[in-house]
């Protein structure tokens, strides 16, 4: 019932974008951990797969082992869908015997794409190689310009209606966080909220406390001075 595309850059942020003709499927399908990974359970998605997941790939596991342990564990596994992306290396996934058609997953080096109840593999296809010809963009940009290609192939045979992004980089907490819960044009609304971002919260976040700054800049001209450059380093999108 679902697609999405896993994929880490340069700099060892992780970036995951996801769609379906399912409610709020932001909510428990993605997964991502400050220099551990990133990772997504589809299909009759198991919401447990992410936290044991992740402490798994955190413990030393490689992903390939990562996805027999927690689908052997798991008597629903031939309905559920994973994909996994490590911080180094290459990732892994599952797609069950029993998930519906048309379902795969294609790996790459530094990404991963999967999907269950699709119009078909050409959605796969195109949101692998969208990612690929979008080299040298921003990360977060490279995802939605993948799922835009994906969504045209066709995306989920069923239609549309939530969506979400998160870019997880040097913290604890995500770095950008979206989510379309309900919406006639999820990936269109998801690029709204990501244009819309630009403007103050990007600037805004990059302003809070962190691992290597506990206190963050508190000062408030010093914000909006430091929002300011940031709208003039991405060409007045602010």
């Amino acid at each position: 019932m679902t697609w999405s595309i896993l994929a880490r850059d340069e700099a060892g942020r992780f970036g995951v974008a996801i769609a379906s003709r399912f409610f709020a499927v932001g909510a428990l399908c993605v997964h991502t951990r400050r220099g551990v990974g990133a990772l997504s359970t589809q299909a009759l998605m198991n919401p447990l797969y992410g936290p044991r997941g992740l402490d798994l790939l955190a413990g030393g596991a490689a992903p390939a082992d990562v996805v027999k342990q927690l689908t052997a564990a798991d008597a629903g596994r031939d309905q559920r869908q994973l994909h996994i992306l490590p911080a180094q290396g290459r990732p892994a996934a599952w797609t069950g015997a029993s998930c519906v058609d048309w379902c795969g997953h294609h790996l790459g080096e530094e990404f991963s794409v999967a999907g269950n109840m699709l119009a078909g593999p050409a959605v796969i296809q195109a949101t692998a190689q969208a990612f690929i010809d979008s080299r040298g963009r921003d990360l977060a940009e490279r995802l939605l310009a993948a799922m835009a290609a994906g969504e045209a192939a066709g995306g989920d045979k069923r239609g549309k209606q939530g969506a979400a992004l998160r870019i997880q980089a040097d913290e604890d907490y995500p770095q950008l966080d979206l989510r379309v819960d309900d919406h006639e044009e999820p990936l269109r609304e998801l690029e709204r909220l990501y244009r819309k971002s630009l403007e103050r919260y990007q600037p805004f976040m990059a302003c809070l406390a962190g691992r290597h700054d506990p206190v963050g800049v508190i000062d408030r001209a010093q914000i909006e001075a430091r929002i300011a450059r940031f709208q003039d380093e991405h060409g007045g999108q602010g």
